[in-house]
């Protein structure tokens, strides 16, 4: 089992001295990925728990990959219809070429009204706009010369591409995982979903002769190695392959139980 973090990128928390020393002393416990996420447009009247402030995902990404040296970085989940295809694939491209190769690009199609009102975009073609977004990129990071609007153009770097683990709910994220992903990163509880990720991995071997990974968000129950080795256990047996470790905090000094539980499971 991968186990990651889930980093704060909004309100208090999202200082970059915060975001340095929690992504430091995760490197240093071996935690095996730091995962952010995608907000650019918070209304006033919903801006409780961060105050509006956001930061952006893809200048984050870049900026820690220059904070560490080994630890894979991930978005849950970069929102494909907010942003320009080539723009996009450009930045991804950019951060896993420069990083080393340890992007880990977990995608949505987004769901806040007020955000698509804000950048001008119609929601209802989310759907539509992730799915031209994602085949770009394939194409990208498939071939040296691309063609966009009628113009051939050098897609360079071109590093490995980064694994792309589509978010969302079933059938249409799993149908779109098993299109263009790597993976799938479900939300909810496990309980709930289990049987649609017994189903997405089997459908995933079918088609490429191996089941596709599965990254869920999950809360270690602090102190108690027992009780946190049988939840990973739990998670293990339901054909998930990364859990993402969330927890509240106030100060990057917070971490340090989860930390030493983390340690604690792989000794």
């Amino acid at each position: 089992m991968k186990i990651g973090i889930n980093i704060r990128v909004m309100g208090s928390q999202s200082s970059r001295k915060t975001i340095s020393t929690i992504l430091k002393q995760a490197e240093a416990a071996g935690v095996e990925s730091a995962w952010i996420v995608d907000h650019i447009a918070i209304p006033p009247d919903d801006a409780e728990g961060s105050g509006g402030r956001y930061l952006d995902p893809i200048t984050t990404l870049a900026w820690m990959a220059g904070q560490t040296q080994s630890i894979k970085i991930g978005t849950s989940v970069l929102i494909l219809p907010y942003r320009p295809k080539l723009p996009t694939a450009k930045a991804i491209a950019t951060i896993q070429e420069l990083s080393g190769e340890r992007l880990l690009l977990g995608v949505g199609i987004g769901w806040m009204d007020s955000e698509f009102q804000a950048l001008g975009v119609d929601r209802h073609q989310r759907g539509k706009l992730s799915d031209e977004t994602l085949a770009f990129l394939h194409e990208c990071f498939d071939n040296d010369v691309v063609t966009s609007n009628g113009q051939p153009f050098v897609f360079k770097p071109r590093p490995a591409r980064p694994p792309i683990y589509i978010g969302g709910s079933a059938p249409h994220a799993i149908d779109r995982a098993l299109k263009y992903g790597d993976g799938w990163l479900p939300m909810g509880r496990l309980e709930k979903i289990a049987p649609q990720i017994s189903e997405y991995r089997e459908r995933s071997e079918e088609c490429f002769g191996k089941p596709g990974e599965v990254v869920m968000f999950a809360s270690l129950p602090e102190g108690d190695v027992i009780g946190a080795r049988e939840m990973i256990s739990q998670y293990e047996a339901a054909g998930v392959t990364r859990v993402i470790i969330g927890r509240t905090y106030e100060a990057a000094e917070d971490w340090a139980p989860t930390f030493e539980l983390l340690s604690a499971l792989n000794s």
